[in-house]
């Protein structure tokens, strides 16, 4: 769109598309969650939905970032930031408005790049100058727009989800961890464990999933165009094609496994193992090129919270909880860092030295491939590794040339290391389930995150086929609501649950007695203690029918029972049940 008239008719260019999908500050509606991990802020306060040159400008913007907000006023942007705890944000704004906003914004950690979109280019460049997050003074939409798709691909790049592991959280390694060590691992890494090998179990009709994928995008308001692509197109490209091509998947998928959006990461595992398959595919292909260890690097720029976890795990793990792209080449990896380094003086710039030893790792665990053939966008000699590839920190130093830079050596390994191997057991143990996806959700409840536990947990629910499976997930929900304090809610779910265990199972199975007990327990929460002592009598009943007498679970409800009753002021009976719980 040619912009040859008044600052005032840039700045009119604004608003449509749908009511959905621009959010005005002045009438903030509940939002949806970010598809992907920026999103595109409109400064302008003369907005005219019912011009087709302001609709056909939002089109453009939104075929680059889904996530298009208009602001009225300057204001309205500063509050939209401000709430932004993390992400990033880029802002177009007019010439006249933007001497005002940008002394306001730019020191923001979230503000990643700035447009100024106005009638006179000349005018505003010599102020513009003076503000390294300014991408540049425009005219048109249209060098915008390819502007915007260079700086969400860097987004991208940096935004890759990453864990750090501290060396004492090692101790006991092959011989296994003990509580202690285990509390210390990010909750982020033993993700990134269990939902591999979520993804490695996945045996799911592509079609089916395609469909499902196709309904969610739209709810998540991701154009049209790109969702029809998708569809017609999906089989006769690779998934590397798909990953690499500049669309919504890859932004989802890095989103999705940062912010644990257990929606997200469900809808795309079919297309996660699709990748991870063919990665393996190449490698077996391509095995003859990687006989001999050799170096990859990446350039990344990283806060400087997360540099100095990164300085302090010297020794630890680091792994990359999303497929990892590298380059054979340094001088790639440099160039990149090196453009984040001068438009941010709040980063720290990285480039990761890679050690990759072939004969150390496990190619079916960790596969890695030469990927310029099949890229929609080929970069010389890139590489790409599945998710979760795990380094040993090794070396850091800074770089001679600029302060803010440093070097980072890295030694890949991966369950074929013993110690990395009883670290996996240690957690696999830990959140034991029938699946990866029921382990998920046991880690989710374990370390507190209990509104991704709700959700992963509905959209088990939503997709079961069984009576067995939704038993399990009703009472895995009351257990959620009863560590929420909720307990009503608690109360609700365990009885849907017994209800379908009472239809499907024996009377005297000890499946209906852990979930009579732990009604008992959320009662006694309540504080309603003869509710409490009802259902815990009647998971005794059958625990004494089912299970061996010296058996721990026994102890168990002999204890539980004795708190009611001591609760309840009965000493003498909770003195009995104590001491029968004490003799087992």
């Amino acid at each position: 769109m040619d912009r040859q008239n008044s600052e005032s008719a840039a700045s009119s260019a604004r608003q449509d598309i749908t009511t959905n999908t621009i959010v005005s500050l002045n009438s903030r509606q509940t939002k949806r969650r970010m598809t992907q991990h920026y999103l595109l802020i409109l400064v302008n306060q003369n907005i005219d939905e019912n011009t087709k040159d302001c609709r056909d400008t939002l089109a453009q913007l939104r075929a680059v970032v889904n996530d298009l907000n208009v602001c009225t006023t300057p204001e309205g942007c500063i509050d939209l930031l401000s709430e932004m705890s993390e992400g990033k944000a880029f802002v177009i704004v007019s010439g006249y408005v933007g001497q005002q906003l940008v002394p306001e914004i730019h020191s923001m950690h979230v503000v990643d790049a700035i447009y100024i979109f106005c009638g006179n280019k000349a005018r505003h460049e010599p102020w513009a100058k003076d503000w390294p997050k300014i991408r540049g003074v425009f005219t048109s939409i249209k060098p915008i727009c390819e502007s915007l798709k260079k700086v969400a691909h860097e987004c991208d790049h940096d935004w890759i989800p990453m864990s750090v592991v501290p060396k004492q959280a090692m101790a006991g390694g092959a011989t296994g961890l003990d509580q202690d060590n285990l509390d210390q691992l990010p909750p982020s890494y033993m993700y990134s464990v269990i939902f591999k090998d979520i993804i490695l179990e996945i045996d799911d009709d592509d079609a089916k999933s395609l469909k499902t994928l196709e309904i969610y995008c739209r709810e998540q308001n991701i154009p049209e165009t790109e969702i029809n692509e998708l569809k017609r197109k999906y089989h006769q490209k690779s998934p590397i094609w798909w990953y690499t091509c500049e669309m919504f998947l890859y932004g989802m998928l890095n989103r999705g496994l940062r912010s644990l959006d257990m929606e997200a990461m469900s809808k795309l595992g079919f297309f996660i193992r699709s990748l991870h398959l063919q990665l393996q595919q190449l490698y077996q292909e391509q095995s003859a090129n990687f006989q001999k260890p050799f170096t990859v690097y990446r350039g990344q720029e990283l806060r400087q919270q997360d540099f100095q976890n990164l300085i302090d795990s010297k020794g630890g793990l680091l792994s990359f909880n999303n497929f990892l792209s590298t380059s054979m080449y340094s001088q790639i990896a440099a160039s990149f860092v090196q453009r984040a380094l001068n438009r941010n003086p709040d980063i720290v710039g990285v480039i990761f030295i890679m050690k990759i030893d072939p004969s150390k790792i496990s190619t079916s665990i960790t596969p890695f491939a030469m990927i310029d053939e099949h890229s929609a966008l080929p970069q010389e000699q890139e590489i790409l590794f599945t998710m979760h590839a795990v380094f040993r920190i090794g070396e850091i130093k800074q770089t001679v040339e600029n302060s803010r830079l440093w070097e980072v050596q890295l030694t890949i390994t991966d369950e074929s290391d013993p110690q990395l191997a009883g670290l996996t057991d240690c957690i696999k143990q830990e959140v034991g389930g029938s699946t990866g996806w029921h382990r998920m959700g046991k880690l989710m409840l374990k370390v507190g995150h209990f509104d991704q536990a709700e959700e992963l947990y509905n959209e088990l629910l939503e997709n079961s086929s069984n009576d067995t499976d939704r038993a399990h997930i009703y009472h895995q929900l009351g257990w959620l609501k009863n560590d929420q304090g909720q307990y009503q809610a608690a109360v609700t779910f365990c009885e849907k649950s017994l209800e379908i265990k009472r239809k499907t199972l024996p009377e005297d199975d000890v499946s209906l007695a852990d979930t009579y007990g732990n009604i008992g327990i959320v009662y006694k929460n309540m504080g309603e203690y003869l509710k409490a002592l009802e259902y815990y009598e009647k998971s005794l009943k059958i625990k004494e029918i089912s299970l061996p007498p010296t058996h721990p679970d026994l102890a168990a409800s002999y204890g539980n029972i004795g708190i009611v009753y001591d609760n309840m002021g009965e000493y003498s009976k909770a003195l009995e049940f104590y001491e029968k719980s004490l003799k087992i």
